[in-house]
C-alpha cells in the first residue's frame, strides 16, 4: 500500500500527481498542531495519489474531529492500534515525512496543487468511462451524451468549502433581510415586478417547476417574456429561453415592441416613423445589456436542454435566474403514448430545476375542451392530457372485486384497482394515489357491440390496436380493449358466447393488422370489443383517478387511461374574458389564476394586457408586496 497509487491508467503513461506536495502536507500536519485546520475543509483524502498518503491523512482527520493532536506519536499510535501502521510504510515512513518538511507555512498552497492534480485524474477517469459508454450500444445515445456531460459537469462543480462565518456578520445580513421584507422591498424568491403575483407566490422559488397554461392568444408567451425581462433586469441573473414555437428573431421583436413601445405589427412590417427610431435604438441598447439567452431549436429534448443550461450556467460563473420553455407540447419525449411522454418531460424538467437550483417555467397549451364549456375559465383539470368519466362509472377494486362508482372514491387514496400491464398484456394490481372531481364538462356515451357503455369526456383515452387514443379520435367500428377477468379473482366478466365471439375477432385482427399488441392477446386477459355508437349527452360533473405505475384502470368493464399527477410546484392559468366576449366590462384585463401552489395560497390576480405592445402591466400602481406593518392578507394554503 505504501507506494501504490489509487489511480490506474490503461496505458503506461504516468497519471497527473504531485507526490512532493502530498508529502509536504502530511509532514506539515505532523509538525504543526494547527496545520490540519487549514486544509481539513479544502482537501479530501481521495485527492491524494498514494494510498498510504490517503490512509495517513484520513487518520489525521479522524484525530482532529475527536479533538486529539495530530503529532507524530499520536498518529503512529492510532495507526498501530488499527493495524494500519505497516500498510502505510511503518514508523520509518512517518519519520521521513517529518524529516523532509521544514514548516507548514505554505500548506494551504500545497493543498491547492494536490486538488488540481486530483481534478485532472478525475477528468482522465471520466474520459475513459465516456469511451466505455460510447461502446455500450444498449443505451440510447441521448442518455449516453447526458451521462458523459454529467461526469464532466461534476468535475467542474468541485469547489472548496467556504470557511466559517462569524455570527456578527450573519446577524447583519439576517437583520437586513428581515427589515427589507417587513418594508415590502424583498421576497423569499425572485420577484418579477408584478406586485400582486409576487405577493401571492412569494417570488419564484429556486428549484421550482412552474407551469403557465392557457388557450392560444391568451398571452402566455407575452407574460413569460415579461417575467424573464424583469428577472434579468432586476436581479442581473442569466435567463435561458427555449423557444420551440417562435424563432429567436420573432421573440426579440416582441421584446423590442414592449421596450420601445412601438406596435408589434408595425415593427414586424418596418413601418416606423422618424420619431420612433430613437426609442428603438435606446431599446436595443437596453436589451443588449441583459443576460438573456435564446435557443430556438425545434422539438428539443430535455437531455439537450439540460446540456445547454449546464454549459450556460458554467459560463456564467454558476449563476442562473430562470429557465423558460415555450412550449411544453412541442418538446420531444421519445414515447408513443403522449400522456406518459408529457408526464416524463415534466418530471425531467422538475429534476432539471432541482439539479441546477433554478426556477423553470414551462408554457402549456390547453386542450380544446375548454372552448366547449359555458364558463371558459381554465381549471386545473384542463392541464391534464387525459380525460374524465361521469360519476356513475363503476371502478373495479382489486382487493374485493367489487365495482364502486368513481364519485364515491373522491378524496380517497392508497386503494388498489385492477390495471393492464401494456407490455405483457396481463391484468395486475395497481395503487390509486388520487381520486378527484375535475368539474363540469361535455361528455359522450360510448357503446360497444357487446352492450358495454361508458360516459367520458372527448379527451379520455381508450386502448385500441394502435395504442391509447382519445375518445374524440375514435369512430364506430373501432375495437377497444376489454378485460376477460379480474387480476385478483378468477371472475369471468363475459359469457362463453361473448368469449367465443371475441376470440374469433382477435384472430382476425391479428391477421389483418399484424400487430405485436394483438399477438400478445393470445393469453386471453384482454379482448377487443367493437364500438357501435358515440353520442353527445350534454354537460355533467366528471371524475378521474391517478394510478401509480400502470396509469390505467377498469371502468364499466372497459380498459381506460388514468389522469397523470402534475409534477409542477406552481400552476398558473391565463384567461382573458374579452377574447370570448368583445363587449366584456373586463376588456384589456387578464386573469392570472393560480390553481396549484405547493408552498402557498391559490387564487386569482388581475393584470392589464396591452396587445399592441404584447406587454402585461400591474392593474394598480404600488411599491409594496404586502401592506406595511401587516401580515400577508392572502388566505393560507389548504
Amino acid at each position: 500500500m505504501k507506494n501504490r497509487s489509487n489511480f490506474q491508467l490503461p496505458s503506461d503513461r504516468l497519471p497527473p500527481q504531485n507526490i512532493e506536495a502530498e508529502e509536504a502536507i502530511l509532514g506539515g500536519i505532523l509538525l504543526d498542531p494547527e496545520a490540519i485546520s487549514r486544509v481539513a475543509e479544502l482537501l479530501d483524502p481521495s485527492c491524494f495519489t498514494i494510498l498510504a498518503h490517503q490512509a495517513i491523512y484520513r487518520t489525521t482527520l479522524n484525530l482532529h474531529l475527536q479533538g486529539k493532536p495530530t503529532d507524530l506519536m499520536t498518529v503512529t499510535t492510532w495507526l498501530a492500534d488499527h493495524n494500519q501502521l505497516e500498510e502505510v510504510g511503518g514508523q520509518m515512513k512517518l519519520a521521513q515525512l517529518v524529516d523532509r518538511t521544514v514548516s507548514a507555512v505554505n500548506i494551504d498552497q500545497y493543498a491547492l496543487l494536490v486538488i488540481e492534480k486530483a481534478m485532472r485524474r478525475n477528468l482522465i477517469k471520466a474520459g475513459h468511462e465516456t469511451i466505455d459508454l460510447g461502446y455500450d450500444t444498449t443505451v440510447d445515445i441521448e442518455e449516453v451524451l447526458d451521462q458523459a456531460e454529467q461526469q464532466i459537469f461534476n468535475i467542474t462543480q468541485v469547489r472548496p468549502q467556504q470557511n466559517l462565518v462569524s455570527i456578527a456578520e450573519t446577524l447583519i445580513n439576517t437583520f437586513q433581510d428581515i427589515e427589507d421584507r417587513h418594508e415590502g422591498v424583498a421576497l423569499p424568491g425572485l420577484n418579477c415586478d408584478f406586485y400582486d403575483l409576487d405577493a401571492m407566490t412569494g417570488g419564484f422559488q429556486r428549484s421550482d417547476l412552474i407551469i403557465v397554461a392557457g388557450r392560444p392568444s391568451m398571452g402566455k408567451t407575452a407574460l413569460c417574456t415579461n417575467i424573464s425581462y424583469s428577472i434579468a433586469k432586476i436581479h442581473k441573473l442569466p435567463v435561458a429561453i427555449f423557444s420551440l414555437e417562435m424563432s429567436k428573431e420573432q421573440l426579440v421583436q416582441r421584446l423590442l415592441s414592449s421596450e420601445a413601445k412601438i406596435e408589434s405589427n408595425r415593427l414586424r412590417s418596418g413601418r416606423i416613423s422618424q420619431s420612433e427610431w430613437e426609442p428603438l435604438t435606446i431599446a436595443i441598447g437596453t436589451l443588449s445589456e441583459l443576460p438573456v439567452f435564446i435557443d430556438d431549436t425545434p422539438n428539443i429534448t430535455v437531455t439537450e436542454m439540460r446540456s445547454k443550461v449546464r454549459r450556460l450556467q458554467a459560463e456564467q460563473g454558476g449563476a442562473m435566474g430562470l429557465v423558460l420553455i415555450d412550449y411544453l407540447q412541442l418538446m420531444e419525449g421519445g414515447s408513443d403514448n403522449r400522456v406518459q411522454e408529457l408526464s416524463r418531460i415534466t418530471r425531467s424538467l422538475k429534476g432539471l430545476a432541482r439539479e441546477l437550483n433554478v426556477p423553470v417555467i414551462a408554457l402549456s397549451q390547453l386542450s380544446r375542451s375548454v372552448e366547449s364549456r359555458t364558463n371558459k375559465r381554465p381549471m386545473m383539470s384542463d392541464l391534464r392530457e387525459s380525460g374524465c368519466l361521469t360519476g356513475d362509472s363503476l371502478i373495479t377494486l382489486a382487493d374485493t372485486g367489487l365495482q364502486v362508482p368513481i364519485k364515491e372514491l373522491v378524496g380517497k387514496s392508497g386503494f388498489s384497482v385492477s390495471a393492464l400491464n401494456t407490455k405483457t398484456m396481463k391484468l395486475e394490481t395497481a395503487i390509486v394515489s388520487n381520486a378527484f372531481s375535475t368539474g363540469t364538462k361535455p361528455v359522450f356515451r360510448l357503446t360497444t357491440r357487446l352492450g358495454r357503455t361508458i360516459q367520458a369526456t372527448g379527451n379520455h383515452q381508450f386502448l385500441t390496436v394502435h395504442g391509447w387514443q382519445r375518445l374524440d379520435e375514435l369512430s364506430c367500428g373501432c375495437p377497444i380493449a376489454v378485460p376477460k377477468c379480474l387480476a385478483s379473482y378468477d371472475l369471468q366478466l363475459m359469457s362463453d358466447a361473448e368469449l367465443g365471439f371475441l376470440d374469433e375477432r382477435t384472430g382476425k385482427l391479428a391477421q389483418v393488422v399484424k400487430s405485436k399488441t394483438v399477438a400478445l392477446l393470445a393469453n386471453r386477459d384482454i379482448y377487443w370489443d367493437e364500438i357501435v355508437a358515440i353520442e353527445p349527452i350534454g354537460e355533467t360533473e366528471v371524475y378521474d383517478l391517478t394510478v401509480s405505475g400502470l396509469h390505467n384502470f377498469i371502468a364499466n368493464n372497459i380498459i381506460v387511461h388514468n389522469s397523470i399527477e402534475q409534477d409542477a410546484d406552481l400552476v398558473i392559468m391565463l384567461y382573458r374574458d374579452d377574447y370570448y366576449n368583445p363587449d366584456s366590462p373586463d376588456r384589456g384585463i387578464a386573469e392570472v389564476i393560480i390553481t396549484k401552489h405547493r408552498n402557498g395560497p391559490t387564487g386569482t390576480i388581475k393584470l392589464l394586457f396591452d396587445p399592441q405592445f404584447t406587454k402585461f402591466r400591474n392593474l394598480a400602481g404600488g411599491d409594496r408586496y404586502f401592506p406595511a406593518a401587516q401580515s400577508n392578507p392572502l388566505p393560507p394554503a389548504h
